[in-house]
């Protein structure tokens, strides 16, 4: 799957839905015109920070600028999914399940190499995530308190505030995220 082509089609396609023209777009999300253009043209790769803010103000979820619909039965094969990154590479995003109208939820797969971090736009209001630690150690910050998290355990919160990831061990950190949106 080629992201940035399918983010390019999606983020015409919502920004038109929602009668924005480019100028009226990069003020309701806080990305340039010029760089919303270029996305839309499927021209660059956005960075997971630029696609948050324009799904934050579109007011959309993250997953429907960057995935497909699919039908009834979904199998993901990891080697079908172009990871979106930040900090060169070391925090890894691998959306795997997109949001639903009828769930009100999205998946992901994380990968925070050694080093690597993330802060977070807040999500939209009523959003909450729920993150499970499969591999290494993490800290997440939420709005201003950290937590410390280690292979096994698991974090809910209110993500509709600033938060942020943190590999804090040697090796790799595999998490698996859940975003809920509420209804509100």
């Amino acid at each position: 799957m080629d992201v940035t082509q399918v983010v390019a089609g999606n983020a015409r396609r919502i920004r038109e839905q929602k009668k924005l023209t480019l100028d009226a777009a990069a003020a309701a999300t806080g990305v340039s015109r010029s760089m919303l253009a270029q996305i839309e043209k499927g021209e660059v790769n956005p960075t997971i920070s630029v696609l948050w803010k324009m799904a934050n103000g579109y007011k959309v979820s993250f997953t429907s600028l960057m995935e497909p619909r699919t039908g009834a039965v979904c199998v993901v094969r990891q080697a079908e999914i172009t990871p979106l990154t930040e900090e060169d590479g070391r925090y890894q995003n691998y959306p795997v399940f997109p949001f639903d109208e009828q769930t009100l939820f999205e998946t992901y797969r994380i990968v925070i190499r050694s080093g690597g971090a993330l802060s977070a736009q807040p999500h939209l209001r009523g959003a909450v995530e729920y993150i499970t630690v499969f591999a290494g150690a993490v800290e997440i910050t939420v709005d201003g308190e950290s937590f410390s998290l280690d292979r096994g355990d698991s974090i809910r919160f209110r993500a509709d505030v600033p938060h942020a990831y943190r590999c804090t061990g040697e090796a790799d950190a595999e998490l698996s995220m859940l975003i809920y949106y509420s209804k509100a």
